[in-house]
């Protein structure tokens, strides 16, 4: 098995998706298959949807090894107490890190096969929200993307410095360290500072 940066990366944000899942699953008291469930969802979501649209074949079927980590994840973090005050912040922080991962890699991955900069950037974003999706929708919660925190548009932030770094020719890692790294700073500046989009007031 060919452990290059990349796969390295994905393996990283699969590991983290996972954890934010399994907290989830530890905020809801679910037992240990609970724990496995909800963290192999927002692991391989994103990407199994992503997949699907781009016609190729779908990641954690052609190496297990993805499972595995997210399985592992969820099995970690069943045996390792969190303190119920805590697992919501430290859910939010492993979901911050993995969306910043998961939205250059989803960007990448659609840009190699497609070579269009805005499939990249929306595939980059399904790929980052999808499977937080999935985890909020089965925890009975309305999921992250829906309220008024900037998290889709960190996501969107980060595919598309992606898409210009690679446009400048600043080389693959750059390009994505950048972009992760953008959309880290803004989903992190959302959390610190309580930054929300603003909504239309409509007058009765």
């Amino acid at each position: 098995m060919d452990f290059s940066p990349l796969f390295v990366a994905d393996l990283i944000g699969v590991f983290v998706f996972a954890l934010s899942g399994a907290l989830a699953a530890a905020r809801k008291k679910m037992d240990v298959f609970g724990y496995m469930v909800l963290a192999v969802l927002p692991a391989v979501g994103g990407g199994t949807v992503r997949d699907l649209i781009l016609n190729t074949s779908v990641f954690w079927v052609d190496q297990s090894i993805y499972i595995l980590v997210a399985v592992g994840a969820g099995i970690l973090t069943f045996l390792v107490s969190v303190r119920v005050g805590k697992r919501y912040v430290v859910l939010e922080w492993a979901d911050a890190i993995g969306l910043s991962l998961f939205c250059v890699l989803g960007a990448s991955k659609a840009l190699s096969l497609t070579g269009d900069p805005v499939l990249a950037v929306t595939l980059g974003v399904v790929t980052a929200v999808v499977g937080g999706i999935l985890r909020d929708i089965v925890c009975n919660e309305i999921p992250l993307i829906l309220k008024r925190e900037i998290y889709a548009t960190a996501a969107m932030v980060g595919a598309l410095v992606y898409c210009l770094c690679v446009a400048i020719n600043l080389g693959e890692q750059w390009s994505l360290f950048c972009g992760g790294a953008s959309a880290f700073a803004v989903r992190s500046m959302a959390l610190i500072f309580g930054w929300s989009l603003p909504i239309r007031e409509r007058r009765a």
